[in-house]
């Protein structure tokens, strides 16, 4: 991969750190977009030009993207960070809709504008969907989370009227041994009391981080890829599936499992993610031809959770 000038947003996050990881180990020119400096040189010591991001406030970071190659745009608060009630909700729209507006917009004023626009989005772009096969042309849902993914990828898409390329990573639940999904569900496994969220029917469409990582490299070099991109396993598995194949990368039982009004007194709808069933299929990308690292869960959980 030719090296590249790259501005990225959420570039502390669980994906944010892996990727600028991986873009510096190819020797890239990385600038981190964020609101903490000093928290970001922590995290990222390896990198060096930090640009202090209120996405609000355009007029004072829109210059630092003239000349750059591509926009990695990360940024938005954790569905999962807190339980959801209007205040929170309104956070985690806000945090999409506002700051890729501003940021779509602020690339379309620029004079040297970048070869390529990628923005996070999430599979929670399709809502419940059943049994029925997801791919990149399946419709918008019509819950919460999805109208979330869906105006962060219409604010994403203005930057196509200045012809630049833009990418929506449409992400499954990621897997990883760092922090996310699979932390919190180990703790009930290792207690001997894991097993499926909900009645374990819902298909659960998840994505090693090593994976998801080469994808987004993938696309940034791949200039006939546009649009979006389903990020998540060719072997999608159901709830109850994923908890056996936990259970016994793990030696442990799996059929204690966590009733899915116990999920919705705990969570509120925040439960909704959990519950959803979506059988996705990352289309666009095996059209491409990409090869994924681990395409089934037992390799994967053995490659995050059995160290040699």
């Amino acid at each position: 991969m030719s090296k590249k000038r790259i501005v990225i947003t959420g570039a502390t996050g669980l994906i944010g750190r892996r990727l600028c990881s991986a873009l510096d180990n190819d020797g890239n020119e990385i600038t981190v977009f964020t609101r903490d400096i000093k928290n970001g040189k922590q995290i990222l010591p390896f990198l060096t030009k930090f640009v202090d991001w209120d996405y609000r406030k355009p007029e004072l970071w829109l210059n630092e993207l003239n000349g750059k190659d591509a926009v990695i745009h990360l940024a938005g608060a954790n569905v999962f960070g807190k339980r959801w009630n209007e205040k929170y909700k309104e956070i985690i729209m806000g945090s999409r809709e506002t700051a890729t507006r501003n940021l779509a917009n602020a690339v379309v004023e620029l004079k040297e504008k970048p070869g390529v626009f990628i923005s996070s989005s999430a599979v929670g772009y399709y809502g419940d969907k059943g049994d029925n096969i997801i791919t990149e042309d399946t419709p918008a849902g019509n819950d919460f989370l999805a109208e979330v993914c869906r105006i962060w990828e219409k604010e994403a898409s203005l930057v196509e009227k200045s012809a630049v390329r833009r990418v929506s990573i449409r992400t499954g639940i990621v897997l990883s041994d760092d922090e996310g999904a699979l932390k919190k569900m180990l703790l009930p496994f290792r207690l001997f009391v894991g097993g499926p969220l909900g009645n374990g029917h819902q298909w659960f469409p998840w994505i090693h981080i090593d994976d998801l990582i080469r994808i987004y490299l993938f696309v940034l070099v791949n200039k006939s890829i546009s649009g979006a991109v389903n990020a998540s396993s060719p072997n999608p598995v159901t709830m109850k599936e994923f908890a056996k194949t936990l259970g016994k990368v793990l030696h442990r039982p799996s059929f204690f499992s966590v009733p899915e009004f116990v999920l919705k007194l705990a969570l509120g709808k925040g439960a909704q993610p959990i519950l959803c069933s979506q059988r996705v299929l990352p289309q666009k990308l095996t059209d491409n031809k990409f090869e994924f690292s681990y395409s089934h869960l037992e390799e994967a959980l053995l490659s995050l959770l059995i160290k040699s």
